[in-house]
Formats: structure tokens, sequence, C-alpha cells
């Protein structure tokens, strides 16, 4: 069972956000009014993923997120927000957000958002995916050639760039045609080598390296 934490500084819209992932499966171990209270909880809890406001008061959103990914690199964050702002969005995920999702969302994509982001994959708003990527190509400034990392198989540098180009695990599988498993692992074994947190960070190192034009 995925474990989540609900963090939004309007009581009904917190308390109806856990309500309705409880009722859909999720372990609701925690709910937070605001930022402080959302880094101390969720260093009690340790959901796996936590369900983050930006507007909380004196600790924003984006300072929780940068703290609690920082303490809990298992923790996933994801960004649900009333604002669709480029530069929130992109300020979330310089934080260590791993997806960023408008409250105008339905019900039903919540919780599909929250078990992908469990299983590691991005999750953005349409549209917002390919702002975040072309934000990191504009900040890469020495692209290596294209060159694989040296501490990396091969087979890890195929899915590093597949997971650079936006694909979902199950997408790099039937690509490669591997198991879904199989990607996971590689994923993992990747962000564990290059000391990164989550697939956004992954994305962002292989575009820096130049490994999402080949």
């Amino acid at each position: 069972m995925i474990s989540v934490m609900v963090v939004d500084d309007h009581p009904i819209w917190r308390d109806g956000v856990a309500r309705d992932l409880a009722e859909n499966g999720f372990d609701v171990r925690a709910t937070a009014p605001d930022g402080d209270a959302a880094v101390r909880i969720a260093a009690t809890v340790r959901p796996d993923v936590v369900l983050m406001d930006l507007n909380l008061g004196s600790t924003s959103g984006v300072q929780a997120t940068r703290e609690i990914t920082t303490a809990l690199p298992d923790t996933r964050v994801l960004v649900l927000s009333a604002s669709g702002e480029h530069s929130d969005v992109l300020e979330a995920v310089k934080a260590g957000a791993s997806g960023y999702l408008v409250k105008s969302a339905s019900a039903r994509e919540l919780v599909d958002a929250v078990h992908r982001t469990a299983q590691g994959d991005p999750v953005f708003t349409a549209g917002l995916a390919g702002l975040v990527l072309g934000e990191y190509r504009r900040m890469a400034e020495a692209p290596a050639g294209g060159a694989p990392p040296p501490q990396l198989t091969e087979r890890e540098t195929d899915v590093l760039r597949l997971v650079a180009k936006g694909l979902t695990s199950r997408q790099i599988a039937e690509r490669l045609v591997l198991s879904h498993r199989t990607v996971e692992n590689h994923v993992q074994s990747t962000l564990r080598k290059l000391q990164l947190h989550n697939r956004v960070e992954l994305a962002r190192y292989a575009i820096e390296h130049g490994l999402d034009r080949d």
C-alpha cells in the first residue's frame, strides 16, 4: 500500500483530498497545514509520496519540498497547486519535486498521478513536462557530445536516454523489449550510481550530458 501525506493550508481541501485518497486504497499517514509542520511530520511518518501545495505561509511549499527531499531521499513530492505559472513549476522541480499537478485535475487523474509518482515516474499536468525539459536544455552549459557516462552499463545508458526523452518505464520497456521490472531496476541502479533522487533529476543529468539528442 502506498503511504501518503497531504499538505495544504485549506482544511476543507486538505481533508477532502485525504479522504479521496483513503477511499482509493492509499495509506494516508498524515496531513499538514503548513510547510514547517510538513517537514516535521514527514520526518516522523516517512510517507512514500507527499502531496504538496505551494502557498503555505512562512515556509513555502518549495522550501518544504527542498527540505523533505533532502532529508528523505526515498520520499517523493508531488506538487498539487492552483497555480500553473511556469516559474512556480520550475522552482518546485528545482527544489526536488517529482511532478506537478494543478488542482483542476480530476480525482482519477490525481489517483493515477500518486500511483505513478510512487513508482518513480515524473508526472506533470499536460504541457508542463515539455516546459521542464526545455528549461533543463537551456541550462545545459557544456554537453559531453553524447558520450555515455563511463560508470553506467550500456543498457543503463539506453534507459537513461529514453528517460531524458520523457518516456515512462512501460514505454521504455516496450521500446527496449524488456520487462517493466527490469527497466525499474536499471533506473534505480542509475539513480544510485549518479547519486540522484528522482527521474526529473535523472532527465536533467542526461540532458546536460547530451544524451537526449541521440
